[in-house]
């Protein structure tokens, strides 16, 4: 009978092994399983995914996105889209919105992360609620720390709200959205912070669209 740790253990090297079969030719297991417990560490760390059973696989998504985004940084892989990375402090509401709609409204036509600066526990109930009354799904999306990583990988970023806590590199589109905070927001303002965004999220994926930029 296993007991927690060995369970931990072997679910840790069952996500090392679904990535490296991913990344084959792209990163050595020695990498993937480096990162793996680097990004378990972090959310256990910060809180996310409160229910320990689900750390490790939060955390196989989340090296997941670290590893896409730094093999994109690094051109060990060809970007096929522009990237777009939205960033708020909690990474449960506003950037979450963000991203999903942009993903919705380009239909899948833009990469899309999401980040936070001091990321929360969980997504906001009445976001999910309000994006799920439009039809739009969050899909597998969790609060995350902002790693160096997926700004690299990022043709825009876009702040909401976090200041100066996105590390600046050359030859990328800086946007500040001065979107309000939906936590602890009755449904109805946090509907009106959900149209906000998706106005901002047209104008942005209208500038990005093979059209406009003549690709």
């Amino acid at each position: 009978m296993f007991d927690d740790e060995s369970i931990r253990q072997r679910r840790l090297r069952q996500a090392t092994d679904h990535l490296t079969r991913e990344f084959e030719g792209v990163w050595s297991r020695e990498t993937i399983g480096r990162f793996v417990v680097e990004c378990e560490d972090e959310l256990a760390e910060r809180g996310s995914g409160r229910v320990v059973n689900l750390l490790p696989l939060l955390a196989e998504r989340f090296a997941r996105e670290r590893l896409w985004a730094l093999a994109q940084a690094e051109g060990r892989v060809e970007k096929t889209m522009p990237e777009v990375l939205f960033v708020c402090v909690r990474n449960a509401g506003r950037s979450q919105m963000a991203a999903a709609l942009t993903h919705h409204l380009s239909g899948g036509a833009i990469g899309v992360r999401s980040a936070g600066s001091m990321p929360g526990e969980e997504i906001h109930p009445t976001v999910a609620q309000a994006m799920a009354e439009i039809g739009v799904a969050l899909g597998d999306g969790f609060p995350k720390p902002l790693t160096d990583e997926v700004v690299r990988a990022a043709d825009v970023v876009v702040t909401m709200g976090c200041g100066d806590a996105c590390p600046v590199y050359p030859g990328k589109r800086y946007e500040d959205w001065a979107v309000a905070d939906p936590a602890e927001q009755p449904i109805e303002r946090v509907r009106e912070i959900r149209d906000d965004i998706r106005l901002r999220v047209h104008d942005l994926v209208t500038l990005l669209s093979p059209a406009h930029s003549g690709r």
